[in-house]
């Protein structure tokens, strides 16, 4: 298992973009728009105001059309708004995970195929995981305003419509049943689950965090639909669900993984995988400033297994 050294300052990957405060003017010249909702704070700095959904929808366009040339992006009010810094760690660490079986070297290109579970009206995973290393994706989703959200991303950004194609999930209990058909291969999937129980264990997490923002109402600038937040059993029982169902693709992925957002669940989860015997797993530390987060992966392809998928897929 991999974890962090808890001596070293909490920092974000070494590859991703978004290292220290953000160059608000020159993300201004990339998208004009933006400047409308810069200001100067007491300190005598430029920000912007996180507190509120447009301020926050505008930082995310001008990031993602200035560091990964995505021309169009936007979601309909209400629906998840993802921190760009910290979704591009989970992919940066992810090229790190297959590096690790490819002799350090990142595998690039279409033919990395990566399924993205949930991938939400925002589509934020696969439209970086395809900026940054030309990976190919697979973007699940259950919702279906998401879905046609997802589907105007990508109608206007020609470019990732090649390489990124939208599958609904007919069934909502399932997870990868129905979405991994028969004859596929997946170098990785991952997943952002909800990690709610129920809609009032939602309501409070976002009331505490509108607190934290002084926002005046309830109502969280990061938004979020209910699928998006939570689910019976929470992110434990979903995760959970996520390893059982993947016993019926053990050949297919050579990585399966998924954000954990609650440390405490992890001993739960791993001692699920040591019952389904996967070959093994690993726990990937990140952090971005005073927020740490992880990710669980694991794989059941033995060592003879992955050097022939490496070498048959990756190089």
């Amino acid at each position: 298992m991999a974890k962090a050294n808890p001596q070293e300052k909490p920092t974000l990957h070494p590859r991703n973009y978004h290292q220290g405060t953000y160059d608000l003017e020159a993300l201004s010249k990339s998208f004009p728009r933006l400047a409308e909702h810069i200001f100067t704070n007491s300190f005598g700095n430029q920000t912007i105001d996180f507190a509120d959904p447009n301020a926050v929808k505008a930082l995310n366009k001008a990031l993602l059309l200035h560091f990964y040339q995505v021309e169009f992006w936007d979601i309909p009010d209400g629906f998840l708004v993802p921190p760009i810094p910290g979704r591009a760690d989970y992919i940066h660490y992810l090229a790190d995970l297959l590096a690790s079986k490819n002799q350090g070297k990142i595998p690039k290109g279409a033919k990395i195929q990566a399924l993205d579970i949930g991938t939400g009206a925002n589509l934020i995973y696969p439209l970086i995981g395809s900026s940054v290393y030309s990976w190919s994706f697979i973007a699940a989703e259950i919702e279906e305003p998401a879905l046609k959200n997802a589907e105007e991303i990508l109608a206007q950004n020609p470019t990732f419509n090649k390489k990124i194609n939208l599958r609904k999930q007919e069934i909502e209990s399932r997870i990868f049943k129905g979405i991994i058909q028969h004859d596929e291969y997946f170098d990785l999937t991952l997943c952002n689950p909800p990690f709610h129980s129920s809609a009032q264990e939602a309501k409070q997490g976002n009331q505490r965090k509108a607190k934290n923002l002084n926002l005046k109402s309830n109502e969280l600038n990061f938004g979020g639909q209910s699928h998006e937040l939570w689910c019976k059993g929470g992110e434990l029982e979903f995760v959970g669900q996520m390893i059982q169902e993947s016993t019926h693709f053990k050949h297919q992925c050579f990585w399966f993984t998924s954000l954990i957002s609650k440390e405490a669940n992890l001993k739960s989860l791993t001692n699920r995988l040591k019952q389904v015997a996967v070959s093994e797993y690993e726990i990937i530390e990140m952090a971005q400033g005073n927020k740490k987060s992880r990710f669980l992966a694991w794989t059941y392809l033995n060592s003879k297994q992955q050097e022939n998928w490496s070498k048959f897929r990756w190089k």
